[in-house]
């Protein structure tokens, strides 16, 4: 199924939005709960296949620096507060995304879906076991119970809330991402983000087809848990099960990854009603020219993109003005994140104001 995408224009402050107003229009002023999904694979410890962390060696430590980030203002199982690529310090999105949680005072929760280094944090365990590398073509062990265990929290979750907003860190994730919507016979080649400006699609695509070039499986007929299994992440099953067990609207908060969490529950169930599910992401993934998230998301159904514009060019500090040079881009849910500030009401310049805040204190 494929939908014709138009743009609707500006209905909030900094937001745009790609498909149907309804369904954000209907969660203006409601009561979200905010759920961060942090997971690894030994994926991202291949050289330049990422550039979420400082260097190769610390990436692991990514989802659990940025889960303490969130709750303290600062990492404390390493000492890597920002992304460092090329010589540019950039602040890590979990920085966005702690100001927009102190800002709104919503409530949040951190969710272990596999992540390799535990955060010091409370968090609730969704599984204990980081995913490997996926060019084995053994990438995510018991897929099926990651799903079934995440649908059982989403749902009680769910019960105290009027929709929820799932982010996500997992570094090389859109490399498994590629993995999973290749597997599933989605067209992702060259479409994919990635966290620098230099996007290096042919790695990520060859890493893909040696993994899965390791499976008696034909590329199209991987059913969606053969896909995570081979050539996925533990966060995709993970935030695919709690979409559909929640029993509120869901925002994905984010680009790449959750354009894979949809074609994901697409191909398990061919009648999913999406009309409660939409993505919420930064401007710097939707108009990155190395990538397309709307012809990913366009593959899967009529799901609707929100994407949204701190106006980082306008702020003083010179590491966020770097999300406009390409990058970072997205993470840790903080397009999601922001989107929720404006639908309670909160201006971008509010936002930003408060990042910039969280910065200085902590940055």
């Amino acid at each position: 199924m494929t939908t014709v995408v138009r743009l609707w224009g500006i209905i909030l402050n900094g937001l745009e939005t790609y498909g149907c107003t309804d369904l954000i229009e209907s969660l203006k002023g409601k009561k979200p709960f905010f759920i961060c999904t942090i997971a690894t694979t030994a994926t991202c410890k291949i050289p330049r296949i990422s550039g979420a962390g400082a260097n190769t060696e610390l990436m692991i430590y990514t989802p659990a620096g940025d889960a303490e980030i969130m709750v303290h203002g600062k990492t404390l199982c390493c000492d890597v507060p920002k992304t460092v690529s090329d010589g540019i310090s950039v602040p890590t999105p979990a920085m966005i995304t702690k100001g927009v949680i102190e800002l709104t005072d919503v409530p949040f929760l951190i969710a272990n879906a596999g992540s390799e280094i535990n955060p010091e944090v409370p968090y609730i365990s969704i599984n204990d076991e980081g995913g490997g590398d996926i060019r084995t073509g053994h990438a995510v062990i018991d897929p099926e119970k990651i799903f079934e265990d995440a649908k059982i929290i989403a749902k009680e979750i769910s019960k105290s809330c009027d929709y929820l907003v799932i982010g996500e860190s997992i570094p090389a994730g859109t490399t498994t991402a590629l993995g999973v919507l290749t597997a599933l016979g989605y067209d992702a080649s060259f479409k994919v983000s990635g966290s620098s400006p230099e996007n290096p699609h042919e790695l990520k695509m060859d890493v893909v087809h040696e993994g899965i070039s390791k499976s008696d499986i034909r590329i199209g007929d991987f059913s969606p848990f053969d896909a995570v299994k081979t050539v996925g992440d533990p966060m995709i099953p993970a935030v695919a099960g709690m979409v559909i067990g929640s029993e509120v609207p869901v925002i994905l908060a984010g680009g790449t990854q959750m354009a894979a969490v949809c074609g994901f529950i697409r191909k398990l169930d061919s009648d999913f009603d999406f009309s409660n599910v939409c993505l919420g992401t930064t401007t710097y993934v939707a108009r990155d020219e190395t990538s397309d998230l709307v012809d990913l998301i366009s593959q899967v159904g009529e799901i609707t993109v929100n994407v949204v514009d701190p106006y980082f060019e306008r702020s003083e500090n010179e590491g966020l003005k770097n999300y406009l040079k390409g990058f970072v881009k997205e993470g840790v849910g903080a397009g999601g994140a922001i989107l929720m500030a404006l639908l309670l009401g909160y201006s971008i310049d509010d936002v930003r104001e408060k990042i910039e805040e969280i910065l200085e204190l902590n940055g």
